[in-house]
């Protein structure tokens, strides 16, 4: 009798835990509208979170965006080969690359690198009472550290994407037409017919989304870090996995959710 009712009590408490959780995320987003509505924007501190956030993740963005155009281009070439039809290797490299893979990789490789950056350093901050000093001082938490990160990543992730994705069509291109032989002129018509704005537009929303989820559950984290080092160091570890958790989940919806505004093979 007690198996079935601890695993039940554990559940319960798990998704009460969750709900909680989920609550704490909500009130900081109202804290954040908020601060947006009074206008508490400092351009100075946004523009370095920028320079932070978007020209700081350019390099790891890159090398994901093309070694993964390059290995699907790979891929789907050795298995298309059987049907005789790898020259449309390009249309299905490009909308894999807009809608999905571009989007899911360059998230997480941000999360992984400014997610915990932003979690260890706000978390920093908390242990050593300086957000107590930002306050005493008459800053708010979350307009100071919170919303300059908070419009640094929504102007800087559909950017970083979209690198993403032009690295890898370019290296799927070289791979395609320079290893693969395939040619030229067969492998952009086959991007150019399965491939429109929609499928672009896809991956831009998916960034957009991407982008809050990191920056409120990594500020989050560092906001409620306590005991030294021991929970800066947990909360930043709680930041990327809680952040690459929740942006696989939130794409497996975005992805139902938006192919009934941006159906598949309506650029054809």
């Amino acid at each position: 009798m007690n198996f079935p009712f601890g695993i039940l009590a554990i559940s319960g408490r798990w998704f009460l835990d969750f709900l909680a959780y989920l609550g704490e995320l909500g009130a900081l987003s109202g804290q954040l509208v908020e601060s947006i509505k009074l206008g508490a924007i400092r351009g100075r501190l946004m523009l370095q979170q920028i320079v932070t956030i978007g020209y700081g993740s350019q390099a790891v963005v890159i090398v994901t965006g093309a070694f993964t155009g390059a290995v699907f281009t790979a891929q789907s070439y050795f298995k298309f080969k059987d049907f005789g039809i790898e020259s449309s290797v390009g249309g299905i490299v490009s909308v894999s690359l807009c809608r999905e893979l571009g989007p899911v990789l360059a998230g997480l490789m941000v999360t992984g690198r400014v997610g915990a950056s932003m979690a260890a350093e706000i978390g920093t901050m908390k242990v050593s009472e300086q957000i107590d000093a930002l306050r005493v001082m008459g800053a708010h938490p979350v307009d100071y550290l919170v919303l300059p990160r908070f419009l640094a990543m929504v102007i800087s992730m559909p950017l970083l994407i979209s690198e993403c994705i032009a690295f890898g069509l370019g290296a799927s291109f070289l791979v395609g037409t320079g290893i693969f032989n395939i040619p030229y002129a067969w492998y952009w018509k086959h991007v150019v017919d399965h491939t429109g704005l929609e499928d672009v537009g896809f991956g831009m929303i998916k960034g957009f989304v991407f982008g809050i989820l990191i920056v409120l559950i990594s500020c989050h984290q560092g906001l409620i870090a306590n005991n030294g080092a021991v929970g800066v160091g947990l909360g930043t570890t709680r930041a990327v996995v809680y952040s690459s958790l929740a942006l696989l989940v939130c794409n497996f919806f975005l992805t139902f959710f938006l192919n009934y505004f941006f159906p598949l093979g309506s650029a054809m």
